[in-house]
């Protein structure tokens, strides 16, 4: 009984080293990805995008980590006086995230955007002003003036975004102007 912990000691080690020795090693052709089929010697980069707080972006091997941190929309909520979303606001802001980016406009100017119509629509595509006749996610006034980004511009919440969006570049420039507009005035 004293020996036998020995004993199983030196087995497994024993076992370990002829692993080692004796097995098999990777065969050539799949260490080496061009004799496969001449595929590339290494394979396309992949990147990975990370929602959410990150600390650093790099890269390690073939994976990139981007960050594209995407603002989460808050709670829905009908504006006082103003008809219900008919698309939750976090779609819609899902929609013009993209849109804002397409146009070359940074996260600053999204977040800005984002204060914008919630102070104007709470994002509801359905939003109407029952004092000034202004309508949908942008408030335009009037609201048939979205018709030409689209026909469904009375429910449709990528062309509201659309039109509202071609509204604040061509008047204000961007999203944060229109803002800064509104706050001073009250209205944009």
């Amino acid at each position: 009984m004293q020996y036998s912990l020995p004993i199983f000691a030196f087995t497994a080690a024993l076992a370990f080293v002829v692993v080692l020795v004796f097995a098999p090693q990777t065969p050539a052709a799949y260490a080496d990805p061009i004799a496969v089929g001449g595929a590339a010697a290494h394979p396309a980069p992949q990147s990975l995008d990370v929602i959410g707080p990150v600390s650093t972006p790099g890269a390690r091997d073939n994976y990139t980590v981007t960050v594209k941190v995407i603002p989460v929309a808050p709670p829905v909520v009908a504006a006082k006086g103003k008809a219900g979303p008919a698309v939750p606001a976090g779609e819609a802001q899902q929609i013009a995230y993209g849109m804002v980016q397409a146009r070359g406009w940074g996260d600053d100017e999204f977040s800005c955007l984002v204060s914008l119509w919630n102070k104007e629509s709470h994002w509801s595509t359905t939003a109407g002003n029952q004092s000034s006749g202004a309508y949908g996610i942008p408030q335009a006034l009037p609201g048939s003036k979205m018709a030409s980004a689209g026909a469904d511009w009375e429910t449709s919440a990528a062309t509201q975004i659309t039109w509202g969006l071609g509204y604040i570049g061509g008047r204000y420039g961007t999203p944060c102007n229109a803002w800064g507009h509104s706050q001073s005035t009250g209205w944009y």
